[in-house]
């Protein structure tokens, strides 16, 4: 499958470091930026277009006008799928998002913490208010395993987005771990699911994937 990244946190874009990627996107001869792609994903962020330690200090209009630009001025070729990652909250973003291209879906994520699971529950309204299906949610450093005896710890609670699932009627789709390795992983640009294929981390990203690809509509071919 072909898929496309779209880092849509204009004030926090993570995605370059995360997919170990730099440089300025190339302009095709239609004036379209071109996708930097690794691991066999195209990515557009807000990151390849600003310096990596310059702030973008903007007011909402500019940053709904930089979304519709990487969301239209992109030569992304041919797509199964788009995935595009949003900052949390309920704001400018996520409006210019649903109003500038059909979504198929949204997946909520969210550490079990109380105070998360607020802002959470916020999220999933909106895109239910803004007609875009929401297909689940994630519950993210559901647990901590000490390396040394194996103890499992849940720091920020146990089953928090469970309730809130079933208060939203919706599913869970997985957990992902608190795990030291996928914070090293993702500093060194070297996602887990591409460097430890085999490890209960990146099992765990997969299984949500395919939870979520299972709740799509089917692409057209």
């Amino acid at each position: 499958k072909n898929v496309g990244l779209l880092d849509a946190d204009i004030y926090g874009p993570s995605i370059p470091k995360m997919m170990n990627l730099k440089g300025s996107p190339e302009l095709t001869p239609k004036n379209l930026m071109r996708p930097l792609k690794n691991y066999g994903i195209s990515c557009m962020s807000m990151g390849f277009l600003v310096e990596e330690t310059a702030p973008v200090v903007w007011r909402g209009l500019m940053v709904m006008s930089a979304v519709e630009k990487l969301l239209r001025q992109v030569d992304w070729g041919q797509l199964d799928y788009l995935v595009i990652d949003m900052p949390p909250g309920t704001g400018d973003v996520q409006l210019s998002v649903s109003q500038n291209i059909p979504i198929a879906g949204a997946v909520i994520i969210s550490t079990p913490q109380d105070v998360a699971l607020l802002d959470a529950r916020k999220g999933a309204e909106m895109f239910r208010k803004v007609h875009v299906p929401v297909l689940g949610l994630v519950q993210n450093m559901s647990v901590f395993q000490c390396p040394k005896c194996k103890h499992e710890t849940h720091i920020f609670g146990a089953d928090g987005v469970s309730d809130l699932a079933k208060t939203l009627g919706l599913d869970v789709l997985g957990d992902v771990p608190l795990h030291v390795s996928i914070r090293e992983t993702c500093d060194a640009g070297q996602p887990v699911v591409i460097s430890q294929p085999q490890s209960d981390a990146a099992k765990s990203y997969l299984k949500i994937a395919m939870e979520i690809v299972k709740r799509l509509p089917v692409p057209p071919a």
